[in-house]
């Protein structure tokens, strides 16, 4: 082959397959490895955040159980949606004359009528069921409770004629009940009637944890102890805010477990071998009953009870399954005198003094079917509330007149709280772990006391609200704060008439109470006003009319000048008379007694 044509077949010969990776190969790394300033670095493009939307705030009106003791009602607000926890009653104090009994103002409630879904009961006594009859006369909302609870609602709510029938809600404790935004969850808890619970409120703006009465035994005499754990639970997950009682936080320790009762019980019952045994408790403390049960039979006696209200709790808890009785052994208080002093226990209202109640008439010999003496042995299974101590004292003076023998809660241990204590109220707290506390059910001396027990266990004072009745608290993940003012005050109860009794009514009794009442009557000539008849004077609390025979004719006589001036004088407007009357009378009876009766003049013409 000539040497020109190898030459060109070497310049068409492809390249070796080694050279053409290499020749391939090259691009790529300049590709990959870009040249980069060390000023200039690429960054990566950011993904957008997720936007998550603030929390809204719920709102807190307390419309009784602050400053005051019972009439326990607090509302809950959010989106929109109420919730009501509890709706009790309290009992009138010395200044309340003819009272009946004190329930909230539910102005605000009938104003919001619309978004209340429901109201929720955490226990059965009276400063958290008692208003409930006049709620529902008032807006018609259903009423949630563990069985017990609402058993005693329903015996109440026969006494009370409604428009509508009311929607009562049995749920166990565990249980939630789903009101509008609200996931309510009932928390078991020991109290001094059984079925008692705390609340927990899954709310969009957080979980709130309302305590409702209770204590911590650790071996009650009824069911099972505080549910702890639960509280715990919530805890760990993240508290919004804690409503917590307050009745016992200005006492130390922990309150004393029901079993002490019991022991006391037992040593009283082998003491009054030969006598017959009555024992004054509240009504409503079911647990107390049972215990008096238990010593009645291994002591052999039979058991009695008086009072209405004694007999209607005893009623809703044997049908509920709430006391264990043994079949026989109650027996009618029509009976007692069938049986020997030592084979008979009654157990009886009146622990607090209450005028009408059945120990105090026993006292005052005024029972129809109880009477009491040197053969008796009475034990006051119950603590005076503040304001009852004197009434109480009275009832204990009288009983010892008669001869009885006497046991209250000073001289054994016949009586413990159904509130927490300090070290209780501070371990709620420890589980709980709120952000933010209010203390509630109490008076301002216990809410405070409380407030300090909380910032001693590290929670900011900032973070603790103490309110009172009327006002409004707006809680947020962001802050806690005060909100517009809300109707709220007290209602007055008085035989069937709810709420025609005011302050003037109350103080016009009082008027009369302590100075009593001076009538003028006269008939006055209807053309001229001259007295044709009169005046006559009627006294009423003020003096003994036949003793104060000078007194009476100088306010006659006075009278009768005052009527003659104004007839002289061709004063015809009745309201001028009466108040002429009214203030020259007042001055003689200041001058010559001291006193200042109300004076009603009454005028008629013929």
């Amino acid at each position: 082959m000539s040497e020109k044509k190898k030459t060109q077949m070497n310049k068409t010969k492809p390249a070796s397959n080694k050279s053409a990776k290499k020749t391939k190969a090259a691009p790529k790394r300049a590709m990959f490895k870009p040249t980069v300033s060390a000023n200039n670095k690429q960054k990566k493009p950011r993904k957008p955040k997720k936007i998550i939307p603030a929390k809204p705030p719920i709102k807190v009106a307390f419309l009784g159980g602050l400053n005051e003791i019972g009439k326990n009602l607090t509302v809950f607000e959010c989106e929109g949606d109420i919730v009501i926890v509890d709706c009790g009653m309290a009992f009138p104090d010395g200044d309340m004359l003819g009272v009946d009994l004190v329930i909230p103002d539910f102005a605000y409630l009938e104003q919001n009528r619309d978004r209340i879904r429901g109201v929720v009961i955490t226990h059965g006594h009276e400063d958290h069921i008692g208003g409930i009859p006049y709620l529902l006369a008032k807006v018609n909302v259903p009423i949630y409770g563990t069985p017990l609870t609402i058993g005693l609602i329903e015996n109440k709510l026969k006494e009370h004629s409604l428009s509508a029938p009311p929607t009562l809600v049995k749920v166990n404790a565990g249980g939630h009940i789903k009101l509008g935004c609200f996931d309510i969850e009932l928390i078991h808890v020991n109290h001094s009637i059984p079925d008692a619970v705390a609340v927990a409120m899954h709310t969009p703006a957080g979980v709130i944890v309302h305590t409702g009465d209770f204590k911590i035994d650790y071996t009650p005499i009824e069911g099972r102890m505080t549910d702890l754990n639960r509280f715990a639970a919530l805890g760990d997950e993240g508290v919004l805010a804690l409503f917590a009682e307050s009745t016992n936080a200005e006492r130390p320790g922990y309150t004393p477990t029901e079993q002490k009762v019991t022991d006391s019980f037992e040593k009283l019952f082998s003491t009054a071998r030969h006598k017959r045994i009555i024992i004054a408790t509240f009504a409503s403390n079911i647990s107390r009953i049972q215990q008096i049960i238990n010593c009645a039979v291994q002591y052999g006696r039979k058991l009695a009870f008086s009072g209405r209200s004694m007999i209607n709790y005893m009623k809703v808890a044997q049908e509920l399954g709430y006391v264990n009785v043994p079949d026989n052994m109650i027996i009618d208080i029509d009976q007692l005198k069938d049986y020997p002093p030592e084979k008979i226990v009654l157990a009886t209202t009146g622990s607090q003094g209450e005028p009408m109640s059945a120990l105090s008439r026993m006292a005052y010999s005024d029972h129809r079917k109880v009477s009491v003496g040197a053969g008796d042995f009475i034990i006051i299974s119950a603590k005076p509330i503040p304001g009852n101590e004197r009434t109480v004292g009275n009832v204990v003076d009288e009983l010892l007149k008669r001869g009885c023998e006497v046991v209250y809660e000073s001289m054994y241990e016949v009586h413990v709280s159904g509130h927490a204590c300090q070290e209780e109220l501070k371990l709620i707290h420890s589980l709980v772990k709120p952000k933010y506390f209010v203390p509630v059910h109490g008076e301002q001396k216990m809410l405070q006391k409380h407030r300090a027990l909380a910032m001693s266990m590290g929670m900011p004072s900032e973070n603790i609200y103490i309110g009172d009745i009327g006002r409004m608290v707006e809680i947020s993940e962001n802050g806690i704060k005060e909100g517009e003012p809300v109707t709220a005050g007290k209602i007055f109860v008085d035989g069937l008439g709810v709420g025609d009794v005011g302050s003037i009514v109350l103080r016009d009794r009082k008027h009369l109470g302590q100075d009593g009442l001076i009538i003028i009557v006269a008939s006055l000539d209807v053309y001229d006003g001259h007295v044709v008849s009169g005046p006559d004077i009627v006294s009423r609390g003020f003096v003994y009319v036949r003793e104060s025979g000078d007194l009476m004719d100088d306010i006659r006589s006075l009278s009768n000048d005052i009527l003659e001036d104004c007839s002289r004088r061709n004063i015809h407007e009745w309201g001028v008379i009466k108040n002429l009357i009214k203030d020259d009378i007042a001055k003689l009876i200041v001058r010559q007694t001291g006193r200042s009766p109300m004076i009603l003049p009454i005028l008629m013409e013929v």
